[in-house]
This record gives C-alpha cells, structure tokens and sequence, in this order.
C-alpha cells in the first residue's frame, strides 16, 4: 500500500505536497501481481485497500476560498443547492458508518469508515464555503438513520454513482464556460475527485458482494437492488418532495444544479462531457477494478437516441 503523508491541519500543504497528494489520489495500481477474479479473496484485498491507498490528505481548515467579483459571488451564492448539498453529505457519512457497524470483515469495514470520513471531510468543505461567501443556509433538520443499514448503503452508493456521473459533466462545463472561477474550480478538484474513488470502491463492493452470496440470498439482494433504483427513479423525476427520514434533501441534488447553469449547456453537450470526464477520472486506476457500468450506458444509449433524434428532425 503506498504510503499516506498527512499534511498538518495548521498549515497550508507546499505546492509539491499538493501535486503529489493530487497525483497519488488519481493513480493507483495494486501491487499483487496476474489476474484477479470478481468475488476473490484478491480482489477483497485490492478494492478494501483503494481508498486508504489513494488518500488525498488536503485539510478543509487551509482551503484557500478566492476572492470573488461581485458578479461571480452573486452567481455562486445565488445557486440553489447548498443547504442540498450540506444535508445530502451529512446523511451519506451517517448511513456509511452505520453499514460499516453491521460488517464483519476488518478490512472492508475499515475502508467504510475511511470513506464515512470523507463525506464528513465534503459537509466540512462545504460548511467553510458557506461561511466564506456567506451564504444563508437552513438550520440543519435532525436525520434519522434508516432501519435497514443495507438499504441506507445502497441508497448511498447508487445516489453516488448517478450525481457523480452529472456532477462530472456540470463541474467541467462550468469551469469551461468560466460560470467557476478557475481558483473555485482548483479548491473544488480535490472533492470531485474524490466521489469519482468512492463510486469505484462501491461499484467493487457490489461485484464482491454479489460473487459471494449464496443463490437464495442473491435473489432477495437482487430485488433489494431494483427497489433501491425505484425508489432513486421515484425520488429524482420530482414525484418525491421534501421527503423527511432516510432521504430528504437528496432528491434532485443534480437536477437542481444543471437547472442552475442550463444557459450554459444543452443536454447533448453535457452527456458528451459526462462520458468523457468519467472516462478520465477513472483511468488512472488499477484496471482490475470494476468501474461503474449503468450510467456510462445509459448516458451513451441517451446520447445516440439525442444523435438521431437531430437526424430525423434536423435538430
């Protein structure tokens, strides 16, 4: 496992700290050797080690926030996901660190515990731009974990893999179109990034998982899986609103931020950038892991239909 050096909370890390915690953070190979089969106990030792291995030690405490022109910071300031954003991080540390309590495996709980701490590390990140720009914010509700810690896990993960997959193509199009100062997109890198690791550790769980359970087992988990999307598809096309307990203010995080900058893209601009930068955020990984698979395909089967819809209609 490659070394981790903790930069010290106090003090801000030097530019090559910075490089080499950013560089170690996007490129990792497992040092065993050959093959390794799905469901292993190889493959437990890669995926459970990634995440400790990867461990990018910026400290929220020395974030560098710029100064904003006035124009910038009332775009910044204006949009309408912090108090989303703050409350959806909260609630995935809490759910991660529940599940990790009900495994029995050391190494794999470890890493959920690490991966706990950093959404805890993502709710601080944002606490501080709040506080930097001054944003109002909500007080925060009370959250209360759900009964099946499986479930708030899954829910966790899923939720993770499609905003990651958004969050992608709208970070890259904002820093495109300059909607992000460049400083703000360079103090945000780190956390985007670092969604990007847990999407891939969770994507390595399931397929672990899975291999591992017995057939009658498998079945129930099976439905659990496609409840947990319904209920994600339930959440997420507006039926679900202001939704207290187990979800709440994660309904609609990403379709509230694309509504935010929609002058600034067209659907089939953003799928073509999402699948490009998710292409790019995991290919410095080790290429024995299993990288998430369903948005990627369904953002390349709504990228086609988007293609002949335009041949068939001119537009």
């Amino acid at each position: 496992m490659n070394e981790i050096r903790v930069i010290p909370t106090e003090t801000a890390a030097s530019e090559e700290d910075v490089i080499s915690a950013d560089f170690q953070a996007r490129h990792w190979d497992f040092p065993e050797r050959g093959a390794i089969r799905v469901g292993s106990e190889e493959h437990y030792r890669m995926f459970t080690a990634l995440l400790g291995a990867t461990y990018n030690p910026y400290k929220p405490a020395v974030l560098d926030w710029p100064k904003l022109e006035p124009e910038t910071l009332q775009r910044i300031t204006s949009l309408p996901i912090w108090d989303i954003a703050v409350q959806t991080e909260i609630k995935a540390a809490a759910r991660i660190a529940f599940f990790a309590q009900t495994v029995p495996h050391e190494a794999l709980r470890a890493a959920l515990l690490h991966m706990s701490g950093e959404e805890a590390r993502h709710k601080d990140v944002l606490s501080r731009l709040v506080g930097a720009y001054d944003i109002p914010m909500k007080p925060e509700p009370y959250y209360a974990l759900p009964n099946d810690a499986e479930w708030g896990w899954l829910v966790t993960g899923f939720s993770e893999c499609v905003d990651s997959f958004f969050a992608y193509g709208l970070f890259e199009m904002a820093k495109r179109s300059g909607y992000f100062p460049e400083k703000l997109v360079e103090t945000f890198e780190p956390v985007v990034q670092e969604e990007g690791r847990h999407i891939l550790f969770f994507a390595n769980w399931l397929a672990w998982h899975r291999a591992n359970l017995p057939w009658h087992k498998r079945i129930w988990f099976e439905l659990k899986v496609w409840a947990v999307w319904g209920f994600l598809i339930y959440e997420r096309i507006g039926i679900a609103k202001d939704v207290d307990g187990l979800e709440g203010a994660d309904a609609n995080f990403t379709m509230n931020g694309s509504a935010a900058i929609s002058d600034e893209m067209d659907l089939h601009t953003l799928l073509a950038i999402c699948l490009e930068e998710d292409k790019k955020r995991m290919a410095g990984y080790d290429s024995r892991l299993r990288r998430p698979t369903t948005m990627p395909f369904l953002g390349r089967i709504g990228l086609t239909a988007l293609r002949l819809k335009k041949r068939i209609t001119g537009r």
